[in-house]
């Protein structure tokens, strides 16, 4: 199967942001469920193995931006590797905030998951992903996940990572006991680096911050990524 589906935000004329385009395709279907708010609601199965989905976000200068999911992304076997391709383009002075339900390696998958973020000067952005190692009692498919972020032509993070290779996912300086990973990637700047069970927060070379978590379950997981999140975010009188 090959899908793409996309969002585009545009300015009103008093400054609001309006969504000027939402293209949907099974599985990816996309729905408006606030003002600026869109939520990716699956209408079927997958990815599946050989499938190749493609998610499209521009987000115009001064505008705000929200993606959410109904539901967790079950990635399944099938003919082939599968691919899911996220690309983000965030204007001037706009706001991204990408933080959809985690994805679920399913026992036999092959999959590929790549993030492609363009930042203008100015712009904001919230970017959360989570990864579950396999339904429960499973062991989980392999995963290779690539996340590339820049501004203005300028690298702000390059990271890549795989699951499901046997002779790693078990290793203490890798994975251990954990049975998900998680990361969230914020243009906030955290005041300095932090490190608590299963969680660090790191800041970045240039601007931003880079919050990385393991835990046993999605519960615990979204639990430290959140505390790492609330500290790169709290006042700075906090």
């Amino acid at each position: 199967m090959r899908a793409r589906a996309g969002v585009a935000t545009a300015a009103a004329a008093d400054g609001r942001t309006l969504i000027s385009r939402l293209a949907s395709a099974p599985p990816l279907t996309l729905r408006q469920t606030g003002p600026y708010t869109v939520h990716l609601i699956s209408t079927a199965a997958g990815p599946l193995g050989g499938d190749r989905l493609a998610l499209d976000l521009d987000i115009a200068p001064r505008t705000t931006l929200e993606v959410a999911s109904v539901a967790a992304t079950l990635v399944l076997p099938g003919d082939g590797e599968s691919e899911m391709l996220v690309t983000a383009r965030v204007g001037a002075g706009a706001t991204l905030r990408f933080g959809p339900e985690p994805t679920v390696l399913a026992a036999g998958c092959h999959h590929r998951l790549l993030v492609r973020l363009t930042l203008e000067s100015d712009a904001t952005v919230f970017w959360r992903e989570e990864i579950v190692f396999g339904r429960y009692g499973e062991q989980p498919g392999r995963c290779h996940a690539r996340f590339d972020a820049t501004r203005d032509d300028l690298p702000l993070l390059r990271q890549e990572y795989t699951v499901g290779d046997p002779a790693l996912d078990a290793s203490t300086a890798v994975y251990g006991t954990a049975r998900c990973v998680g990361t969230t990637f914020l243009t906030a700047s955290a005041k300095e680096a932090a490190v608590a069970t299963g969680v660090a927060v790191l800041p970045l070379a240039t601007t931003g911050t880079l919050v990385s978590a393991l835990a046993a379950d999605a519960v615990e997981l979204r639990s430290r990524l959140e505390w790492g999140e609330r500290l790169v975010q709290a006042p700075p009188h906090q």
